[in-house]
C-alpha cells in the first residue's frame, strides 16, 4: 500500500495483551490514539473487533506495526501479525501496510514519563500511543 493517498488510516500496535490503536484525521496529516483492544493470551486474534473499530472511525486502510528485533530481523510475533494483516485486507478490502514498530512502546513510555505521567493502570494508554507514534511516522514518511 502507498500511504502516499491522503486518506484517514487505522494504525494498529498488536500486542499479546493489548492492542494499541491511532487513527489518522482524514487528510492523513495527523495521527491521534484511538484506545485499545484488550486481547486475553493463547486466543484468536481479534481481527473483527479491529474491523469493527475500523469501520466505526471511517478508515480506509490499515498500518500494522511489524515487530523487528534489534537487529531488523523477523521475530516470532511477525508471522500472526501478517496473518492479522492479510485477514483485514480480505475481509475489508483495504489496503494494509506493514511498517517496521522497533522502539514505538520504549519511546510511548519515554514520553509519558518526560510528560511527569505515570504509566501505572495506564498500559493500553501506553500502546495507543505507541500506535500513534507508529501512524505518525508512516504519515511523515509520505510528504
Amino acid at each position: 500500500m502507498s500511504t502516499s493517498l491522503r486518506a484517514r488510516l487505522l494504525a494498529v500496535d498488536y500486542g499479546d495483551r493489548r492492542v494499541g490503536l491511532a487513527i489518522s484525521d482524514p487528510e492523513g496529516i495527523i495521527a491521534t490514539p484511538a484506545g485499545f483492544i484488550a486481547r486475553r493470551v493463547g486466543k484468536r486474534p481479534p481481527v473483527a473487533e479491529i474491523v469493527r473499530r475500523a469501520e466505526e472511525l471511517g478508515a480506509r486502510g490499515f498500518v500494522l506495526g511489524l515487530p523487528l528485533d534489534e537487529n531488523g530481523e523477523e521475530t516470532a510475533r511477525c508471522a500472526e501479525v501478517r496473518h492479522v494483516a492479510g485477514e483485514l485486507e480480505r475481509r475489508t478490502g483495504l489496503p494494509v501496510e506493514l511498517v517496521d514498530e522497533r522502539y514505538t512502546t520504549a519511546a510511548a513510555l519515554r514520553t509519558v514519563r518526560e510528560l511527569g505521567g505515570s504509566t501505572r493502570g495506564r498500559k493500553g494508554d501506553v500502546d495507543a500511543l505507541a500506535a500513534t507514534l507508529l501512524l505518525q511516522h508512516a504519515l511523515d514518511r509520505t510528504r
